[in-house]
């Protein structure tokens, strides 16, 4: 197998980022697969990684704390001397309307879904420069093209590392930096299960949101029938990080295709009509 180069990849205990780790690796890249805890999946990935002889290793990266990043990426270029895919997957998802989410809870999911993001490119930007290449992937989501009610902190972050995203672009492309953006829909993964809700919004039996809660719970347990197994988001990434010249932005899955379409062609309040319909909103006051 021939080396395509060196990966890193975060959030890399489950879902996305544990197939991704694996794809890469499969198809020859030398992947560093990082999570904040070792112990929350490092066993099973690696398994897999010795049983199949793959270029991966497991290490320890926290996307909230400047060292652990600065750490984890100092000693791939130790090893490696280069650094050649970085994927930006850690992250997890905040339920709750804004009224009932303090701002310690915002402030968290900011810190891990956009900051984390961040804070990692920050770090891996001057060496992809220095090499003239380069390729930063960030997975945002449709959450990143389309809101949804109750989880208005989560579209904040997905929709501020969208516009991010795209700026930056322009800054990094005349150093041979191509930045990917990967837009899933609904995937089955242990992301439905690690959904935090707000402390006010799970605490409060009497919340005037109580309704559209409910509404939203019964939309999601729709959804997760027609999820789309993390490994077809991971193809994905393997085709916009070993193309010469990717796209910025992939959507993945049908769910997500047809949303993002219906949202080109509506205008804001057939589409908005929509969603109150998607979510059985129309009735609640």
């Amino acid at each position: 197998m021939s080396v395509q180069g060196v990966a890193l990849v975060t959030g890399s205990s489950s879902g996305i980022g544990f197939e991704t780790s694996l794809t890469l690796a499969r198809n020859g890249f030398h992947t560093y697969a990082t999570m904040r805890k070792l112990e929350d999946g490092s066993r099973q990935i690696t398994d897999i990684s010795k049983n199949e002889n793959l270029p991966l290793q497991v290490i320890q990266l926290d996307v909230n704390n400047d060292k652990s990043v600065i750490d984890a990426i100092n000693r791939i270029l130790k090893d490696k001397d280069r650094l050649d895919v970085v994927v930006n997957n850690a992250g997890y998802a905040l339920g709750g309307t804004l009224e009932e989410t303090s701002m310690d809870e915002i402030k968290a999911q900011f810190e891990t879904n956009f900051f984390g993001a961040i804070r990692v490119m920050q770090a891996v930007i001057p060496i992809m420069r220095k090499q003239r290449r380069g390729k930063i992937v960030n997975i945002t989501s449709t959450a990143g093209r389309i809101s949804i009610p109750q989880y208005s902190i989560y579209n904040g972050t997905k929709f501020a590392l969208e516009g991010l995203s795209e700026s930056i672009q322009y800054e990094l492309e005349p150093f041979g930096i191509k930045i990917i953006l990967i837009e899933p829909g609904a995937v089955g993964s242990n992301f439905w299960r690690n959904i935090k809700i707000a402390n006010r919004a799970s605490s409060n039996p009497n919340s005037l949101y109580a309704q559209l809660a409910n509404n939203m719970s019964k939309a999601f347990k729709k959804m997760e029938v027609n999820v789309i197994h993390p490994s077809e988001v991971a193809k994905v990434i393997l085709d916009a990080v070993t193309s010469d010249n990717p796209q910025l932005r992939y959507v993945v899955g049908n769910d997500a295709a047809r949303i993002i379409e219906a949202r080109k062609n509506m205008s804001d309040r057939e589409f908005g009509n929509l969603r109150k319909k998607q979510f059985n909103l129309q009735n609640i006051s």
